[in-house]
């Protein structure tokens, strides 16, 4: 019995594609997701998308010095 790797559980608040929208006065994902894609990031169910991209801004500050 083969066992799937699962991907760690994520959070939409520390992806790289969650930007905050100015006009909408509201966090947003930027990536232009499917249907289905997109009734997981409204039911909050991050831990499966498979664009989730884990932001550290600590890693950019890192490169600038």
């Amino acid at each position: 019995m083969e066992r799937k790797k699962q991907r760690p559980a994520s959070s939409c608040e520390s992806c790289v594609y969650y930007d905050y929208d100015e006009y909408l006065d509201a966090y947003i994902c930027t990536v232009n997701l499917d249907e289905d894609e997109y009734r997981n990031f409204l039911h909050g169910d991050c831990a499966r998308c498979p664009y989730y991209r884990f932001y550290d801004e600590y890693k950019s500050v890192q490169r600038q010095n």
